[in-house]
C-alpha cells in the first residue's frame, strides 16, 4: 500500500481517544469451549482426535489458557481430560490447562490427580454460586458459602496447584458477601478471582462497576491477585461486554469457538481474538481461526451460521454490482490491501480468507467478468450476456453448479451455430 491509512480511511474511534484502549499490558485470553461449550444442550461432546485438534489450534492462535474439561464428571471425561494434558506435557505447548470444579474436594482430587500423572500444573478453576437469588434457592448461606469455598481453595493449594476462584452469577451479588468471598479466597491463596455473567445480565455499565469494585477489593489486600472475566449472551452482549472487561482492568477474558455454551452461549472466542487483533491490542497470527470455527463446527455438530463474522461463508461474498465493481476496480490498481478494504471493515486476508464475488438478481457485468476470470474462462461478451441474463431471471445468487450449467448450454448453442 503506497499511500497512507490516514488519507483512505478515516477513523472515527479514534476521534478523541486518550491513549490506547487496553493498556500496554498482556492481555490473556481464555478458552472454555471442550467445557462450558459443550454444555450447550444441542452439541455432540467431541471425541478426543478432535479435542486434541482443537487443542493445537488454540495453541497456534496464541490463546492463553484452555480448560480442558470436568476431569470428575466421569471416566470418559477423566480420561479425555488427561490425554489433553499430556499432550501439553509431552508436545511443549504453551497454552495452559485448567479444569473446572465445585467448590468440593471431591471435584477437586482428579484434576490432582490428573496433574501428578502429566507432570505439569494444572490450574484449578472452583466456581460456587453467589447471588441472593442462587442462594435462596438452594437454602444457602452466606456463611456457608464462604466456608465451602476456602475449604475447596486451601486443599487445592496445598496440592500445590494454581487456584482461581470463580463466584457463579457475580453480575447479580450483593458487594458485602463478594467482599468476604474474594477476601476470604486471597487469604486462602487463590491467584486469581472470576467474575462471571453467568446467565447474561450485565451490560458494560455493569461490567464496568463490578471490575472496578473488584479491583479496589484486591487493592485493599495488598496481594498480587489476578481478575478474569467470563460472560454468557442471553442479551446478545457478551462480546462487548468482554471487550468492556479488558478496557475496565480484567487481565483475562473467557470464551468458546463460535460462541458455544449453555443456553444461547458464551462470548465468542474467535470474535473476541479479531477485535482484539483489529485495535491492535494483540499481534497473534489468525490465519487459522477459520480452521478453528470449522473443526470446533464439525466435532461439535454445531453448523456456523452462513452470515457469521469472518468464518461464515457470507463474510466475504457479495454479489451486489457496485460493491463488486468497487473490488475489481481496486484490484485492477494492483492493490490488494485496497481490495480487501473498500468494501469490507474486516480484512479477509488476516484470517485466512478472501473476498469472493459470486452472481446473482443485482450483479452487473463486472461480477460476472471477474468471476469468469478467476476461474480461468474466457469471459466473451456473448457469454457474459448469457449468464446475466440467468441472474437476472432468478431470485438468488446463482451457485457454482447453476454458472456452470449456462455456460455449458451456451457453448452447445455455439456448437450447434445457435448463439
Amino acid at each position: 500500500m503506497s499511500e497512507p491509512l490516514d488519507d483512505l480511511i478515516y477513523d472515527w474511534n479514534e476521534v478523541e481517544r486518550r491513549g490506547p484502549v487496553f493498556g500496554d499490558r498482556p492481555l490473556e485470553i481464555h478458552d472454555e469451549t471442550l467445557r462450558d461449550g459443550i454444555q450447550n444442550p444441542s452439541v455432540v461432546d467431541p471425541g478426543i482426535g478432535d479435542k486434541l485438534e482443537i487443542l493445537h489450534l488454540l495453541d497456534e492462535l496464541g490463546v492463553y489458557s484452555t480448560d480442558v474439561g470436568l476431569p470428575g464428571a466421569g471416566p470418559r471425561a477423566f480420561e479425555d481430560v488427561l490425554r489433553l494434558v499430556r499432550e501439553i506435557a509431552d508436545e511443549k505447548l504453551a497454552i495452559i490447562p485448567t479444569c473446572a470444579g465445585r467448590t468440593l474436594e471431591s471435584d477437586i482430587a482428579p484434576m490432582v490427580e490428573v496433574s501428578q500423572r502429566a507432570g505439569i500444573p494444572v490450574e484449578v478453576m472452583t466456581f460456587i454460586g453467589s447471588s441472593p437469588i442462587r442462594q435462596y434457592a438452594e437454602n444457602w448461606t452466606p456463611q456457608l458459602i464462604v466456608e465451602r469455598s476456602v475449604k475447596a481453595i486451601e486443599f487445592a493449594v496445598k496440592e500445590g496447584l494454581p487456584v482461581t476462584f470463580v463466584t457463579e452469577d457475580t453480575t447479580r451479588s450483593h458487594p458485602r458477601l463478594l467482599t468476604d468471598l474474594f477476601r476470604a479466597a486471597i487469604d486462602s491463596g487463590a491467584s486469581r478471582l472470576c467474575v462471571c455473567d453467568t446467565v447474561g445480565h450485565v451490560t458494560p455499565d455493569g461490567v464496568r462497576n463490578l471490575i472496578q469494585f473488584t479491583r479496589h477489593v484486591v487493592e485493599g489486600t495488598g496481594a498480587d491477585v489476578k481478575i478474569d472475566w467470563h460472560g454468557h449472551n442471553d442479551r446478545g452482549l457478551a462480546l462487548v461486554n468482554s471487550l468492556f472487561a479488558f478496557e475496565y482492568g480484567a487481565d483475562r477474558v473467557h470464551g468458546c469457538a463460535l460462541g458455544i455454551g449453555e443456553r444461547v452461549g458464551n462470548a465468542p472466542l474467535d470474535l473476541l481474538l479479531i477485535n482484539l487483533k483489529l485495535l491492535g491490542a494483540i499481534d497473534h497470527d489468525l490465519s487459522k481461526l477459520a480452521a478453528l470455527a470449522n473443526k470446533v463446527s464439525a466435532a461439535t455438530r454445531f453448523p456456523i451460521p452462513i452470515n457469521y463474522p469472518v468464518v461464515g461463508d457470507d463474510a466475504f461474498r457479495t454479489a451486489t454490482g457496485v460493491h463488486a465493481a468497487a473490488i475489481i476496480k481496486a484490484q485492477q490498481k494492483g492493490d490488494e490491501w485496497l481490495a480487501d478494504r473498500v468494501y469490507s471493515g474486516v480484512p479477509a486476508g488476516m484470517f485466512g480468507r478472501r473476498q469472493e464475488i459470486v452472481i446473482g438478481p443485482m450483479s452487473g457485468i463486472s461480477n460476472v467478468t471477474y468471476w469468469l476470470k478467476d476461474r480461468g474462462i474466457e469471459a466473451s461478451g456473448t457469454l457474459i450476456k448469457a449468464i446475466l441474463l440467468s441472474a437476472k431471471a432468478s431470485d438468488h445468487n446463482l451457485s457454482e453448479a447453476e454458472v456452470h450449467a449456462v455456460i455449458d448450454r451456451h457453448r452447445r448453442q455455439e456448437s450447434s451455430g445457435e448463439a
